[in-house]
């Protein structure tokens, strides 16, 4: 059996997790207060995710750089993936913040978008 110790982000009261997992698969979840504790718990260490936020080159703009982030969150293990292929991406503007600049990135079926406006220069 494996313990692991969590700090649930959920919410501001910041509870401390204790996860049982036996064969990967978990067994107890304590320390929650509520049920969004568990759940996060139990995503954390079986498929844990992230938003990744960055900015990426923009052509013809009054802005050289857009920021940009995930529209959703994607797996954790893909975040080294996605940043690396970030830096070979560049955008033409006039951009709209909500617009997507990459769709389906490094495969993970989530779309990258603007996080502002840059208007063309």
């Amino acid at each position: 059996m494996e313990t692991r110790e969590l700090i649930c982000i959920n919410c501001p009261l910041g509870c401390g997790l204790t996860v049982t997992l036996e064969q990967k698969k978990v067994i107890k979840v304590e320390g929650n207060t509520c049920p969004k504790g568990k759940e996060y718990a139990e995503k954390e260490v079986t498929a844990p995710v992230r938003m990744l936020t960055s900015s990426v080159r923009v052509s013809g703009g009054v802005m050289p750089v857009v920021s940009v982030k995930t529209a959703s969150a994607i797996p954790k293990e893909k975040i080294k993936e996605c940043a690396e292929a970030l830096k070979s991406i560049e955008v033409k503007a006039p951009i709209v913040i909500g617009e997507a600049v990459v769709k389906d990135l490094c495969h993970t079926g989530v779309d990258l978008v603007a996080t502002r406006n840059v208007q063309a220069g």
